[in-house]
C-alpha cells in the first residue's frame, strides 16, 4: 500500500502519528492556546520533535454543536502558520483540516500537503477537484449530519455503523476518482464522534478491517473525545489514559494513522500495540 502527498512518498511501514494543532478559539480541548501564528508554528515543530509524522492544522472547530466560520477567517488563521513552517528546515508534513474548497486552495498554495475533509467532499464538492489539481493527499471522513447537529440522535441501518460507513467509502472513493484524485493519495477516516453514539464508535473501532478492503490507509481520531468521557467520566484534559487505551486497541485492530493531541504519550501507546500485534519494533522499520 502506497500513500503520496504532493509527490512525497509517505512511509506506511508502521502506524503514523498525526498531531492535532487547532488555531481556533473554541475547539473542545485546546481552543485559544495557539491562535498567534508564531506560537502555532513553534508548537508544530515541538509536536514533530515529539514524534509526529503529520501536523493537522485546523482553523475551524468541528466539535459537536460548533458553528461555522467564513473561509476568509479560516484562511487568516491557517495560512500564516503554514507559511512560517515552510521556512523551517524541519518543516513537517502538513495537513489542513477543512471542508471548504477556497480554504483548501489557499492552504495548498501556501505549501500544505494533505486536505483533511470531515465531510469527505460532500459539503463542498469542489474541494476534491482542487486536491486533485495539486496532487494532495485527501482524507475522506464520514460524518452523519453537520457539526452543529450531528449528535442529535444519529441513526444507522440494522447492519450497524461500520457496515454503513464501508458503503459510504465505496461511494466517496468513486467520487474522488471522478474528480481526478488518485487512489494513492487517499486516506479513509470513519469519523469517530461525527454523528455517532458510543455504541457506534465501539462498532467502528472493533471493525476497522471492514475499511481496509479498499486498500487505503485508515485514520482513527479518538483523542480526548466524548466517548472516553462517557466511559470514564473524565474531563477532556484528563482523558490521556482513556485515549491511550483506545489508541492501542485501534492500532491492534489495524489503524494505519492515529490523530492525537498528546504525541509523546500516544506514540508510546501505539508503538507497544504495534509490537504486541506482531508487526515488529518501529526502530526496525
Amino acid at each position: 500500500m502506497k500513500l503520496f502527498a504532493r509527490g512525497k512518498d509517505v512511509n506506511l511501514s508502521r502506524t503514523l502519528i498525526m498531531a492535532i494543532l487547532n488555531v481556533t478559539p473554541d475547539s473542545f480541548s485546546d481552543g485559544g492556546r495557539f491562535m498567534e501564528p508564531g506560537a502555532a508554528a513553534a508548537r508544530a515543530l515541538e509536536l514533530k520533535s515529539s514524534g509526529s509524522d503529520i501536523i493537522d492544522i485546523g482553523g475551524e472547530s468541528t466539535r459537536p454543536g460548533a458553528g461555522s466560520v467564513t473561509s476568509m477567517e479560516e484562511i487568516s488563521r491557517v495560512v500564516p502558520v503554514i507559511q512560517l513552517l515552510k521556512k523551517s528546515c524541519a518543516c513537517p508534513l502538513i495537513s489542513v483540516d477543512t471542508y471548504k474548497s477556497t480554504t483548501a486552495r489557499a492552504a495548498l498554495e501556501a505549501g500544505a500537503d494533505i486536505i483533511n475533509d470531515i465531510s469527505g467532499g460532500t459539503f463542498d464538492p469542489d474541494i476534491m477537484r482542487i486536491a486533485a489539481e495539486f496532487g494532495a493527499g485527501f482524507v475522506i471522513t464520514h460524518i452523519n449530519g453537520m457539526p452543529k447537529d450531528m449528535q442529535n440522535d444519529p441513526v444507522y441501518s440494522c447492519r450497524g455503523a461500520a457496515h454503513d460507513i464501508a458503503g459510504y467509502f465505496r461511494e466517496r472513493l468513486a467520487a474522488a476518482a471522478a474528480a481526478g484524485i488518485r487512489s494513492e493519495n487517499i486516506i479513509l477516516d470513519p469519523g469517530i464522534g461525527f454523528g455517532k453514539t458510543l455504541a457506534d464508535n465501539f462498532d467502528i473501532i472493533n471493525n476497522i478491517q471492514l475499511f481496509k478492503v479498499y486498500g487505503r490507509p485508515v485514520l482513527i481520531g479518538v483523542s480526548r473525545k466524548s466517548m472516553i468521557g462517557e466511559v470514564t467520566g473524565a474531563a477532556p484534559e484528563d482523558r490521556i489514559f482513556g485515549t491511550a487505551a483506545t489508541v492501542a486497541l485501534a492500532v491492534e485492530k489495524g489503524a494505519d494513522i492515529i490523530r492525537v493531541h498528546d504525541v509523546k504519550e500516544m506514540k508510546q501507546a501505539a508503538e507497544m500495540a504495534f509490537a504486541l500485534a506482531g508487526h515488529g519494533i518501529w526502530g526496525d522499520k
